[in-house]
């Protein structure tokens, strides 16, 4: 019985990379590929495949997004994420979204192969090195701040950032202010950097 997988990526040669590599397994088969989190999500609904392999940072939603969003619908998917970074605050959020899988992009062909026959058999598989790195330093962003500061960070002003969120700019202002003085900051901008740099945001 071979293992039906959804890839998403946002760049394409590697997406394309990552099919390929996959397709090389008698029991593994690429039945969706997305280009964003939007796109991972629906064809993830749609196919029902037995995991999901995903990059972190994606156009409209990020991977950890889409594994919360299938982990909320009661999706019986199981799901990698793929990191090209060792930052110490996607792997907690994975595991938080509900992810069996955490390993960097660039793992050998058979790594990723293995991944997913033990994610798909409800095996955790996490790389060593990601490993060590994420539990040197506790996320300190509420998932609200963390929002507010994604957005902040896009440029949206506080007056966006309340519409959006439906919140009111007082709230905003409050949120990012919190986020700011967790993070040792100065302003926004500084905040959403350092954020980013530890994989919090």
């Amino acid at each position: 019985m071979s293992s039906r997988i959804v890839i998403a990526e946002d760049q394409g040669m590697v997406l394309g990379a990552l099919a390929a590599l996959l397709e090389t397994e008698q029991d593994l088969e690429v039945v969706g590929q997305a280009r964003n989190g939007r796109e991972a999500l629906q064809l993830t609904l749609q196919h029902k495949p037995d995991v999901l392999l995903t990059d972190i940072e994606m156009p409209e939603m990020s991977g950890l997004e889409v594994a919360a969003a299938l982990k909320q619908r009661g999706s019986s998917t199981r799901i990698i994420i793929l990191t090209t970074f060792a930052r110490p605050g996607y792997l907690r959020r994975a595991m938080d979204a509900g992810a069996l899988g955490y390993l960097l992009k660039d793992a050998p062909a058979t790594t990723l192969a293995n991944a997913v026959r033990r994610v798909k058999a409800g095996h955790r598989v996490i790389d060593p090195e990601l490993a060590t790195e994420a539990w040197t330093e506790q996320d300190p962003l509420s998932d609200r701040e963390r929002q507010v500061l994604r957005l902040a960070a896009e440029g949206a002003t506080s007056g966006d950032i309340a519409g959006q969120l439906r919140l009111s700019e007082g709230t905003v202002r409050n949120y990012l202010s919190e986020a700011i003085s967790k993070l040792g900051a100065t302003n926004r901008v500084e905040a959403a950097r350092i954020a980013r740099v530890k994989g919090w945001l």
